[in-house]
């Protein structure tokens, strides 16, 4: 557990990640960067395909090709 007094002088609130970083004979504590927050629409652009779209029987005979 981390003391009270340091995370009141980080504001670090209950819940808030921390990275520990190899420091020598010590650590370092940051706290976590959370992603922004975005919606379906402002990703899903990344997802594009350009081509025919596969059946789903290519689509299963790619993944049996994985596994």
């Amino acid at each position: 557990m981390i003391p009270k007094s340091l995370r009141e002088a980080h504001h670090w609130e209950p819940g808030q990640e921390l990275v520990a970083i190899t420091m020598g004979d010590g650590i370092l504590l940051k706290p976590k960067k959370p992603f922004a927050k975005t919606t379906l629409a402002q990703v899903a652009g990344c997802l594009k395909y350009a081509g025919v779209p596969k059946s789903l029987e290519e689509i299963d005979a790619a993944i049996r090709q994985i596994k």
